[in-house]
């Protein structure tokens, strides 16, 4: 399980770069509106990290887009939880300094979000590449 969360955080890290350099990019020489870039960046992002984790974390020899799809799901519901964090903070319990934002969404939502995500991609995307290896695919590992 520690190679799996190792390998999990890295793929994750290096997909977090890749958004966010290109949401940059995107935004500032290439001029594009900030929700179409991030739309892109995001797609890009899932890309990098359903690649990052297909290959290095579970092994796979191929990829499938049915594994892509269900991974896109999972990682639009850890967007969807951070997204709620900030909500529930900002206008449900009237934190509306920067700060506050930041604590919700990137803090909390954050840990939240990893750990949706974490346990969507061990559970439903590459369950058979856990089982193949005989390990158990369920939270606890």
């Amino acid at each position: 399980m520690r190679r799996e969360l190792v390998g999990f955080a890295t793929a994750g890290l290096v997909a977090y770069g890749a958004d966010l350099a290109l949401f940059l990019w995107l935004r500032g020489p290439a001029g594009l509106d900030p929700i179409a870039a991030k739309a892109i960046s995001f797609l890009a992002g899932c890309t990098v990290a359903y690649l990052g984790n297909a290959l290095g974390t579970y092994r796979r020899r191929t990829v499938g887009l049915r594994e892509f799809t269900v991974f896109f799901a999972v990682n639009l519901a850890g967007a969807a939880v951070q997204l709620l964090c900030l909500g529930v903070s900002h206008y449900g319990l009237g934190f509306t300094s920067a700060r506050a934002d930041t604590v919700s969404g990137l803090g909390v939502g954050m840990v939240l979000a990893t750990c949706l995500r974490f346990w969507g991609t061990r559970t439903m995307v590459f369950r058979s590449a856990a089982g193949a290896r005989g390990t158990r695919t369920t939270w606890t590992g």
